[in-house]
């Protein structure tokens, strides 16, 4: 039933589906492969840097756009794709990824202004576009082999005069394609034909799988001064908890959203950002040894997930696998996630929640793999049972 109290922009997104898997998962004592944490801890220096700054005091408000160390860390980190920022301008510190997302709209995007968003999508993003007040234009990724590709004739007829920004999402969650250069290469020509500011979701930067390597969309020609880049430690360094994100970009671009920003949280995770500063300096060898490790990891879900019935993707980074359920029988992701738990004890996320033209992804559900191998384990000797 409809809160009637709730504005109509909202009505959508009453809840969300990492909540109402995550609930079930607990009632029914299930393996929760929906939500995308990892269920070890980051770095141990990380975590010491951590706690020494919560001894020595830091616990007050830190600074708005965030702790100049941090700031000055998370700049000097960027320089390893050739970009430049002045961390005291263009770097903003964020209550993770998913605020600067919401800033960068905020800030950026008028009432009917049309924003692109490429399907499946994290689900925040159209809340966001939502809370704009925006519309939200939406393309798909196609199948590719046993990957997906970002459809460009599809992006080319989604652009316009109305057109103000596009949210671009690689590693992609929830599938795990990396986009190609190609597909970059048209984004970035898209956005300078039709003057559009790209808001880039980098979260999965370091998690790219089989030699491949991250191309930020800001590093091609004549995109620095039209991109806002996002990413947070959460992912990078496994403490999804402390919410510690960043915007980078143009000054005028971060200003804008440092002005929405200012009023949804202020500030936050105050003893955490020197702890990310200092891994941001210090641990990029240990993100290398994650890195490995998750690869590890996707290989041995996708071959249980195989193994077990499941038509598998091929994923290219980030902590997920989709898998099809129709070999096993099933034609709805959706039912079959909210069977899952009750049915044999495991929980994971349909991906048609995260489009608008359910009918083409319901077939699919997404799997994490970040877990530990006897979780994994644990989850596909359950799975196998589908079969059965």
């Amino acid at each position: 039933m409809a809160n009637r109290a709730l504005v109509s922009r909202l009505q959508p997104f009453t809840s969300t589906i990492f909540a109402e898997m995550t609930a079930l998962a607990q009632r029914t004592s299930a393996v929760n492969l929906g939500q995308g944490f990892p269920d070890t801890d980051g770095p141990a220096s990380m975590l010491e840097a951590a706690r020494a700054a919560i001894a020595n005091g830091v616990n007050q408000y830190p600074p708005g756009p965030g702790m100049p160390e941090l700031r000055t860390a998370i700049a000097e980190h960027r320089t390893r794709y050739g970009t430049s920022y002045d961390p005291d301008t263009e770097v903003l510190v964020t209550v993770g990824a998913t605020e600067a997302i919401a800033s960068a709209l905020l800030g950026l995007v008028e009432p009917g202004d049309e924003v692109v968003l490429v399907e499946p999508y994290y689900d925040s993003y159209a809340a966001s576009v939502a809370l704009a007040g925006a519309e939200r234009k939406v393309v798909s990724l196609v199948p590719d082999g046993d990957r997906f590709a970002l459809d460009l004739d599809g992006l080319r007829a989604a652009m316009g005069p109305r057109t103000k920004a596009i949210l671009v999402n690689t590693p992609h969650n929830p599938t795990g394609t990396v986009y190609t250069a190609d597909e970059l290469a048209e984004i970035a020509r898209l956005c300078q034909e039709h003057d559009v500011v790209a808001i880039t979701d980098e979260v999965y930067e370091h998690l790219l799988f089989d030699g491949r390597q991250h191309t930020p969309l800001a590093t091609l020609p004549g995109m620095a001064e039209r991109t806002l880049t996002i990413s947070s430690s959460g992912k990078t360094f496994s403490a999804t908890g402390w919410k510690v994100g960043w915007i980078c970009g143009p000054a005028e671009l971060v200003a804008a959203a440092r002005a929405a920003k200012q009023f949804l949280t202020f500030v936050g995770s105050g003893p955490f950002q020197p702890a990310v500063a200092h891994a941001l300096r210090t641990e990029l060898d240990w993100v290398e040894e994650q890195r490995l490790a998750l690869q590890d990891k996707r290989n041995r879900l996708s071959t249980g997930l195989a193994e077990a019935g499941f038509g598998v993707r091929a994923s290219e980074g980030t902590y997920f696998v989709c898998a099809d359920v129709r070999p096993l029988g099933f034609e709805d992701g959706y039912e079959l996630c909210r069977a899952l738990p009750e049915r044999i004890g495991v929980a994971a996320v349909p991906v048609q929640v995260f489009t608008d033209n359910q009918e083409n992804w319901r077939h699919l559900v997404r799997f994490a793999f970040s877990k530990r191998d006897e979780v994994l384990d644990e989850a596909v000797r359950r799975l196998h049972k589908l079969a059965s």
